[in-house]
């Protein structure tokens, strides 16, 4: 999720109401009903603490009030104490212990987003769409998003069985998996066929130098002379907003690249690329899927919107919030969600995504038909949405066009492990061999 990287000094409440003047009958009247809201409030508050069949102590109570009012705002807004703020303090440096699954609750379930690459997770074969039913036979029902992510992660090296529902499965089956400490290499690159491949899977705090590192490796592998690069976003969930803007500025060499706009009008920041694209204005075809979130749908929405890359695969999740952290006091946080981001052309893919230039399913993905895609417009109290994608599109490809026909059975006898990237690869070779057409 796009975040400000820098955590802001605690908040400060002021109790400054009775010191401001009352200027006119509307706000007086506002006030009214503000003191009215906080009566029922309190009023609620003390017949529970006086009242309630157990004890409960007021730090609880008050949490509980906290958790309730973000929880009512959207699914990105939260408040996070103690061990749960150093996650998240350790999952935006790209280091934490547990999976390597992105969840969100559904209905009171456990539903995997997307699992990251080389993790447990995903070495596991745990896919977008699964539902988590159990932990170790324990029924997983009727959590929080943090009290259930809470139970998947424990000390490295411990064994966990989790129970999965996979929709088009008839039967439920379990996986057991070891916990790891989960060190993320944020971008991974090789060459094939004389194209390089960067593979970003997070934006951590050193995404944007490690994606720069890349183009110069790739560079000096290929004596200066790579065919063009294709750039994997494909299941990474997003992260930092400031490594989105490094990377994308990495493949710019002018123009904006993303906007963020708050609640008034005049509330906007605009970003832009300097001088200096390092790669060289070579082709580029860049991949997302469902799993593709916030700081991947930055880097592609302005990449694409400048016409500097071909998007490639399926619409990607749709996040388009920006979330703030606040430090409220030495072990806790506020994240809330402050303003919405906008591509160049002025496109907000809140709940809507990026709609890819050249729609390619994952047809070695042998359950890629039945699995539901999980985006941002399932969650509930998302964002409203300003657009609206056509999942159509994906399936009238599927029973049209000739080169997505082919079987995943096919697929592996031809030696293709990956269809998408494979198909990005042999399309940027033939851009690059008749550039008059690019």
């Amino acid at each position: 999720m796009p975040m400000t990287s820098k955590l802001l000094p605690p908040l400060v409440l002021v109790g400054a109401l009775a010191l401001v003047p009352v200027a006119t009958s509307s706000l007086a009247a506002a006030d009214v009903a503000n003191y009215e809201e906080l009566e029922t409030f309190m009023s609620v508050y003390e017949r529970v603490k006086a009242n309630y069949v157990d004890p409960v102590d007021d730090h609880t109570l008050i949490k509980g009030a906290i958790d309730g009012m973000l929880a009512a705002l959207d699914p990105h807004s939260s408040y996070v104490e103690a061990s749960d703020f150093q996650t998240l303090r350790t999952t935006t440096d790209g280091n934490y212990g547990g999976l390597g699954l992105t969840v969100s609750t559904e209905d009171g379930a456990v539903k995997v987003i997307s699992p990251t690459e080389d993790t447990p997770a995903w070495r596991a074969g745990i896919k977008a769409g699964d539902f988590i039913t159990h932990i170790n036979t324990e029924l997983l029902y009727g959590l929080t998003l943090d009290e259930a992510v809470d139970k998947l992660r424990g000390p490295p090296g411990s064994a966990i069985k989790v129970t999965i529902v996979r929709p088009g499965r008839d039967k439920p089956f379990d996986v057991t998996m070891v916990r790891e400490r989960i060190v993320l290499r944020p971008v991974k690159w090789e060459v094939k066929d004389g194209v390089g491949v960067i593979n970003i899977n997070t934006f951590a705090a050193n995404t944007g130098d490690a994606t720069k590192a890349a183009l110069v490796a790739i560079d000096k592998a290929t004596g200066g002379r790579p065919l063009g690069y294709v750039v994997d976003l494909r299941s990474n969930p997003g992260g930092l907003l400031d490594q989105a803007i490094e990377v994308s500025d990495a493949f710019l060499n002018h123009g904006e690249i993303v906007s963020q706009r708050g609640r008034e009008k005049n509330d906007i920041e605009r970003f832009y690329a300097k001088p200096g694209d390092l790669a060289h204005g070579l082709p580029i075809i860049l991949l997302v899927d469902a799993g593709s979130a916030s700081a991947a749908e930055i880097v592609a929405g302005a990449l694409q919107d400048q016409r500097r890359a071909i998007v490639m695969g399926e619409r990607s999740f749709g996040k388009g919030s920006v979330q703030t952290v606040v430090q409220t006091g030495p072990q806790s946080a506020l994240r809330l969600t402050t303003a919405r981001y906008y591509t160049p052309s002025g496109k907000s893919v809140q709940a809507g995504g990026i709609d890819p230039d050249i729609v390619v399913p994952q047809l070695t993905d042998p359950d890629y038909k039945d699995r539901p895609r999980v985006r941002e417009a399932d969650l509930r109290r998302h964002l409203i949405s300003q657009a609206k994608a056509d999942d159509k599109l994906l399936e009238h490809d599927e029973k049209t066009d000739p080169r997505f026909a082919m079987t995943a059975a096919e697929l592996e006898k031809k030696g293709v492990k990956d269809f998408q990237l494979d198909y990005a690869i042999k399309t940027l070779k033939r851009l690059a061999s008749s550039p008059a057409s690019i």
